[in-house]
């Protein structure tokens, strides 16, 4: 059906069809954050590599970046729901292979088939708001939908954590398929079809293909890309023939994805828009936020697990107050801007309050931070993230003509997926260089001292060079003092027992090794503790690099919301009104 005709429908009607796609999107949206608790269960079990560590989110937003505007053209074919219920089936089946995945490989896969899933609940939510709602009315749904959003943000977490903990990680993916199940049976016998009478569906292919040219090989190359002259056994300098000839790969694609569009009779992505400068402008904001939201969530798990030393169910404790901070901000924007009819007043307070939450984290953070300290910092955070979830949707279908619609909305979906996308492979690779490095200086002076029978205890971790120190310095499998000490009070009890038999028996060599054994055994202690600072800052040094990035982004999408023009909220279909000055 057409996004620009509002539907004739009562207000049980609407709320029932509300409460069938806020179910999908909440099924998908736990997706994208579980696997940030369960990751380092998930790493260690499969000893995936700790440069492909993000692919286990990135290869689920890449298939459902390239396939929303798909499944936009195909919602306004075939109808919203019969859309629905099919990216539903399609996610609920990647998760299934996720719960079986037994190699890294196999569960990267699976996870593609999760995002290409995703695409329709993301597309089909927000298209069906702007279908049953005008643009006055729209802001305080589109922010419960975000709320929806921000709630998987700490559900996941919660979730994954808790089965990763009493289960295992593979019941993260399982626990899908009963939840879709409900989803499933409330969407078929509660939403209507949604669907416009004589509606013939239209797919651009060759834009469709062009487009996963151009998206493809630049998140690779984002993923795979490693500072320095050489890289390692997985990644690969930034100037290395692969890097540069996906690069290239990538800007062929965008050309013939430009080329094709502006021939297409049916794009999926109408140039002509990117004219209108509330349009243009929105989507960049939104492709900024987009890169920042799920940045400051994915890898803040990793520092509560090797810096605060949490468990996996309570390091996903820590992201309950970003949410609750997100979920209020979302919900109170959305509320306001329907109330006011202004939504650029809004956008900036949150961008400053954004930017106020990252400076902190990037300058505050250190190996002693505890789990209070960070509360009260994720919940700055969260209120700054908060409204760019409904506003910048809103604000961009507010500034087009009512036929062009589904157009906008499916290319705000896109936007914010691409920005989560490259957001996550980019800040990734920030992580991982910064980790590498800094494990590398802070190891060489924390075992400068260590016996040689034990400095391979001590080395292991960040033995990788550019695998980010190894395969457990990201998954959670950081140096464990305790256990080291473990060992070694094994070890030193062992030689005790052994000296003082020999003592005993009259050795005099054997006392004088016993009494210099307690002060060995103090002086090896002393330094697992260095060691075990050692990780614990260079971790620190890495997770606040990350929050610089994210900083600098945030106050980039600052500078382009100072340049959006402002319409006032259309109570009707009528044609865009003139920008407030």
């Amino acid at each position: 059906m057409a996004a620009s005709q509002t539907l004739d429908m009562t207000r049980p009607q609407k709320l029932f069809t509300l409460a069938g796609v806020m179910l999908g999107m909440l099924l998908a949206a736990l997706d994208q954050t579980i696997v940030s608790t369960a990751g380092p269960a998930i790493q260690r079990d499969l000893h995936i590599p700790a440069s492909l560590y993000a692919w286990l989110t990135t290869s689920y937003l890449v298939a459902s970046t390239v396939l929303v505007p798909v499944y936009g053209k195909l919602s306004d074919g075939f109808g919203r729901r019969r859309i629905l219920v099919i990216g539903i089936l399609i996610f609920l089946g990647g998760s299934a292979l996720c719960g079986l995945s037994r190699t890294t490989i196999q569960l990267i896969l699976a996870r593609a088939v999760q995002g290409a899933g995703s695409a329709s609940l993301f597309t089909s939510a927000f298209a069906i708001v702007a279908d049953i709602f005008p643009p006055a009315e729209r802001g305080k749904y589109q922010g419960l939908f975000g709320a929806m959003f921000g709630l998987s943000s700490v559900v996941g977490p919660l979730v994954g954590g808790f089965l990763t903990d009493r289960l295992s990680w593979h019941w993260v993916f399982f626990v899908n398929l009963p939840l879709g199940a409900v989803a499933l049976v409330f969407i078929l016998t509660r939403m209507p079809p949604l669907r416009r009478p004589g509606a013939r569906p239209s797919v651009d292919v060759g834009g469709a293909l062009t487009l996963a040219l151009f998206a493809v090989p630049l998140l690779v190359a984002l993923s795979l890309g490693r500072t320095g002259s050489a890289g390692d056994a997985v990644g690969h300098a930034w100037d290395s023939p692969l890097i540069l000839g996906m690069l290239a790969v990538s800007v062929v694609g965008l050309i013939a994805f430009l080329l094709v569009e502006r021939s297409a009779r049916e794009p999926l992505v109408d140039l002509s828009l990117f004219r209108n400068r509330v349009f243009a402008v929105g989507n960049l904001a939104t492709f900024l936020n987009g890169g920042v939201f799920l940045g400051a969530i994915v890898f803040l798990p990793l520092f509560m697990v090797n810096v605060v030393g949490l468990s996996a169910t309570r390091s996903g404790f820590i992201l309950t107050p970003l949410t609750l901070g997100v979920v209020t901000s979302n919900i109170m924007s959305g509320q306001l801007v329907s109330r006011w009819g202004r939504y650029k007043p809004l956008m900036l307070i949150g961008q400053v309050v954004l930017m106020t939450g990252f400076g902190i984290m990037a300058f505050t953070l250190s190996p002693d931070s505890t789990q209070g300290e960070l509360t009260l910092k994720m919940i700055l955070v969260g209120l700054g993230l908060g409204p760019s979830i409904p506003l910048f949707t809103l604000a961009i279908q507010n500034g087009v003509a009512p036929h062009q619609m589904g157009v906008a909305t499916a290319s705000a979906t896109f936007f914010r997926q691409m920005g989560s996308t490259m957001g996550v492979a980019l800040l990734g690779t920030v992580f991982g260089g910064v980790l590498t490095s800094s494990m590398a200086t802070h190891m060489a002076e924390a075992t400068r001292n260590v016996p040689t029978e034990w400095r391979r205890e001590f080395a292991a971790p960040s033995d990788a060079g550019g695998q980010v120190g190894g395969e457990g310095a990201v998954g959670g499998r950081m140096f464990d003092a305790a256990a080291l000490k473990a060992r070694l009070a094994v070890d030193f009890d062992r030689r005790r027992e052994a000296l003082t038999r020999a003592a005993g028996e009259g050795d005099a060599q054997a006392r004088g090794q016993l009494e210099g054994l307690a002060r060995a055994r103090e002086s090896a202690e002393s330094t697992v503790d260095q060691v075990a600072w050692a990780f614990k800052t260079a971790f620190t040094e890495s997770i606040r690099h990350l929050y610089r990035v994210t900083l600098l982004l945030a106050a980039l999408a600052f500078l382009v919301v100072l340049a959006l023009p402002e319409l006032p909220l259309r109570k009707s279909n009528a044609p865009p009104p003139a920008a407030v000055e």
